[in-house]
C-alpha cells in the first residue's frame, strides 16, 4: 500500500522558503496553498517554485478543508496567535522554533491543542541535520556508554539578521531565535533539566541596533541526576568560519565521545576499541543547502516533515511536541532569570509561576 500523502499550507514565506522546497521535493506531501502578507514575497516564491496559489489572507488556509497541516514560519511574536488559529480550525501544526517568544501564551495553547486533538510539532531543525542524526543513532545504540557531560553551542555573526524590521521589535531575543538550537540539543540528551545558571552580556554592537537582549551567553544546565550541559552562544561578532562550525553538540560518555557539527557536514567520534574518526557527509551538501551559500535549512526541513508524516502514519506524536517545546521555553526563562539574579534558577519554579503542568 502506498504511503499517505499529507496536504500542507504554509504561512510566512521568508523563513518558510525552505519548507516550500522540502514539500515540493517530498513524495509524502502535497503543497496546497501558501500565505504571506507581503505581496512581493508571494510573487517571488511563485516565480521561484512555480506555485499556482498564493494568498495574503491566513483565513484562506484556515478555511480550506483540503489542508490537513499548517506550517508556521512567521515572526516569533506571532507564533502563538497563528498556532491557536490553526488548532481552532482543526489543523495539525508544524511551527519553526522558537515555539513562542514567551510563556504567556503557553497555557492557552495547551488548552487549544487538547480541545482540537491535533499535533503541534516544533521544527527544531538541528535535530534533523545529517551529523546530528548519526550522533543520535550512535547514542541510542549505546556507543557512548553513560553520557554525563554535554556541550552545545550556536555561535554566529548574525548581524545580518537585524536588517529585518521585526527582529528589532519588542519580543525578539537572541536566546529564543538563535540559542534555542543549542538549548534544544542539550535538552534532547538531558530531557529532565531542572536548573539553569549563567551569564549574558549585551555588546556594543548589539546595543547599536537598540537591543538590550544579551547577545553573548554562557550557561550551565543540570538535570535531576546531577548531569551537566554547557550551552554557549555569541551573535554579533566576526567568527572563524574557516575552522569553526556554527552549531556543535559534544557528548562525553564512559565508552566514548562524539561531536556533531552544523553547517559543516562533519561528525567526529572516538568510541571504545576504535581510533578517532572524522565522518564526512559532503556528498549530501546539495540536499541540505539548496539555495545561495549555506543559508536556510531545506534538507533538515524535508527530513522533519517526512518524520512528521511517518509519525502520523503510526498514530504517534512527533517530537518535540507542544509539551516539550514549552519545557524548553521554561528552561530558557530560567536561563534569563539567572542572568538577571546571578543565581541558579529552578525550571519548576518558572512552570509554577505560569500555572503550567506538563
Amino acid at each position: 500500500m502506498a504511503a499517505k500523502t499529507y496536504k500542507l499550507g504554509v504561512i510566512g514565506l521568508g523563513e518558510g522558503r525552505s519548507i516550500l522546497s522540502a514539500a515540493l521535493q517530498s513524495d509524502r506531501w502535497e503543497l496546497i496553498n501558501v500565505c504571506d502578507l507581503n505581496q512581493d514575497v508571494c510573487r517571488a516564491r511563485q516565480e521561484e517554485f512555480g506555485l499556482i496559489r498564493c494568498t495574503q489572507r491566513y483565513d484562506d488556509l484556515l478555511e480550506d478543508p483540503e489542508i490537513e497541516v499548517i506550517a508556521i514560519y512567521t515572526p516569533d511574536q506571532l507564533h502563538g496567535q497563528h498556532i491557536k488559529q490553526a488548532l481552532e480550525a482543526g489543523k495539525h501544526v508544524i511551527v519553526t522554533k522558537p515555539l513562542l517568544h514567551s510563556l504567556e501564551e503557553a497555557g492557552s495553547l495547551l488548552e487549544a491543542a487538547k480541545a482540537a486533538g491535533k499535533c503541534v510539532f516544533v521544527g527544531q531543525s538541528s535535530r534533523f541535520f545529517e551529523s546530528m542524526i548519526h550522533q543520535r543513532r550512535d547514542y541510542l545504540e549505546g556507543l557512548h556508554g553513560e553520557v554525563d557531560t554535554i556541550e552545545t553551542y550556536y555561535i554566529s555573526d548574525a548581524r545580518w539578521f537585524l536588517q529585518r524590521d521585526w527582529a528589532r521589535q519588542k519580543g525578539f531575543s537572541w536566546m529564543h531565535n538563535f540559542m534555542s538550537h543549542a538549548v534544544d540539543l542539550a535538552k534532547w540528551y538531558l530531557p529532565g533539566i531542572e536548573e539553569a545558571f549563567g551569564y549574558g552580556y549585551s555588546s556594543t554592537a548589539n546595543q547599536a541596533y537598540g537591543l538590550a537582549a544579551p547577545d553573548d551567553l554562557r550557561f550551565l544546565l543540570r538535570d535531576g541526576e546531577g548531569r551537566v550541559a554547557q550551552v554557549s552562544g555569541s551573535y554579533t561578532k566576526p567568527t572563524l568560519r574557516q575552522i569553526d562550525s556554527g552549531i556543535g553538540c559534544t557528548l562525553r560518555g564512559s565508552k566514548g565521545t562524539s561531536r556533531a557539527l552544523y553547517s559543516k557536514l562533519l561528525y567526529h567520534t572516538h568510541f571504545a576499541g576504535e581510533q578517532p574518526i572524522t565522518h564526512s557527509f559532503e556528498d549530501k551538501h546539495g540536499y541540505y543547502f539548496r539555495f545561495e551559500g549555506e543559508s536556510h535549512h531545506a534538507g533538515e526541513y524535508q527530513n522533519y516533515i517526512e518524520y512528521f508524516a511517518e509519525c502520523m502514519d503510526r498514530g504517534e506524536t512527533p517530537k518535540p511536541d507542544l509539551n516539550e517545546g514549552i519545557h524548553t521555553l521554561a528552561v530558557m526563562a530560567a536561563m534569563e532569570r539567572s542572568m538577571e539574579t546571578g543565581q541558579p534558577v529552578r525550571v519548576s519554579d518558572i512552570l509554577r509561576e505560569y500555572s503550567l503542568q506538563l
